[in-house]
């Protein structure tokens, strides 16, 4: 078994478990990962005659809490008290979005070969959709079919009927800011692929979706619902195809990974508001989302040398581009990795809601 474990990947445990992975980096000991999916006789999921659910946060703490104490761990990196992490000796199997996509694409492409669409059953029409995504990312942002993948429900086949997202990945950086690029020029054209002999179109999100997402996210006035459509709808990493909603997700390469767990303390020193320009966001869909500043001018707060962005929410990934002037406010942190200098940046995001923190355009788009 592989036992290199990306953000993204599921892991199923031999406890009849499924959890995906939230980490590049692991302990020696664990994997670090968030439990997904449990058993459940009444579950709205079935795999190989046995039913699952999906839990959320709440959920899946108090049901490992009550039946499976092993999965919690004090973690002395973060301080988190009950830090989630499969344990090695209860790995059954890793599955990978990659591989998942490449055993889809080995079944169904020659299934489908002169089928309409519309004579297929919910799950193949969503393995349908699925592998024209694919398609298109290969053909249109020349990413090879190994740096493509699907994670979310359908990774660990365990999909709701009728209900379930595409949660498509991307491998390497550049080849996620490629894929974003192909959409953004393509969204709601009708794209030939000669060589297949189809056509494939990737429809944009409505404001009406972002408007149901903005009531989720933002909690406070950090920004207007008109803001918060246009930079979603600037973002261009999530749309539809054939009534399904698709997001494009980055995970890195195993070339972009460096480092091991606990090698970089982060000490909090508290909030600061600051403007600055982007001067590179490639790891902006990352998770967290990192961008480079300079530039940088302290409006108030902890008065540091400042050099660098991170978001742990959504909301704020992708968010501004190079060259762009900003402003940011969250809390400070001071970055100390082994063999290196200390660094500052402000993080957002820090807790879930993300009150009183945000990274934007100096000056509102929307005005």
């Amino acid at each position: 078994m592989d036992m290199k474990v990306r953000t993204r990947d599921f892991i199923h445990t031999t406890d009849d478990l499924f959890f995906a992975s939230t980490n590049y980096v692991h302990p020696t000991n664990r994997f670090i990962s968030f439990l997904r999916y449990i058993p459940d006789p009444n579950g709205d999921r079935e795999k190989n005659g046995k039913h699952y659910s999906k839990v959320d946060s709440k959920g899946a703490y108090s049901f490992l809490k009550e039946n499976f104490p092993e999965y919690l761990f004090y973690d002395d990196v973060t301080k988190v008290e009950d830090m989630m992490g499969v344990p090695l000796d209860k790995v059954a199997e890793i599955i990978k979005p990659e591989e998942r996509l490449r055993e889809i694409r080995e079944e169904y492409v020659p299934k489908f070969k002169d089928k309409d669409i519309d004579s297929l059953s919910d799950e193949e029409k969503l393995y349908y959709k699925l592998i024209d995504l694919s398609d298109f990312f290969h053909y249109e942002a020349g990413i090879s079919y190994d740096n493509l993948g699907i994670s979310g429900s359908i990774c660990p086949n365990l999909q709701k009927k009728g209900t379930s997202d595409l949660d498509f990945v991307v491998y390497g950086l550049g080849n996620h800011r490629k894929a974003v690029e192909a959409y953004k020029k393509n969204k709601d054209q009708e794209v030939e692929i000669p060589d297949l002999g189809k056509k494939v179109t990737l429809n944009s999100i409505g404001n009406d979706f972002f408007q149901r997402v903005f009531k989720k996210r933002i909690k406070d006035d950090s920004l207007s619902k008109d803001e918060f459509c246009w930079y979603e709808n600037r973002k261009s990493n999530r749309g539809v195809i054939d009534g399904t909603l698709f997001d494009i997700l980055a995970t890195r390469n195993y070339d972009e990974i460096s480092g091991y767990y606990g090698d970089t303390v982060f000490e909090p020193l508290g909030k600061s508001t600051i403007t600055c320009t982007i001067t590179n966001a490639l790891e902006s869909f990352d998770n967290p989302a990192v961008y480079d500043i300079d530039n940088v001018e302290l409006i108030d707060g902890v008065d540091v040398n400042i050099t660098g962005l991170a978001s742990f929410t959504h909301t704020y990934a992708g968010e501004v581009l190079e060259g762009e002037k900003v402003i940011a406010r969250g809390k400070v942190e001071k970055v100390s990795t082994e063999g290196e200098n200390s660094w500052y940046r402000i993080v957002v995001g820090t807790t879930r809601e993300a009150l009183d923190e945000f990274i934007k355009l100096e000056k509102s788009p929307v005005e």
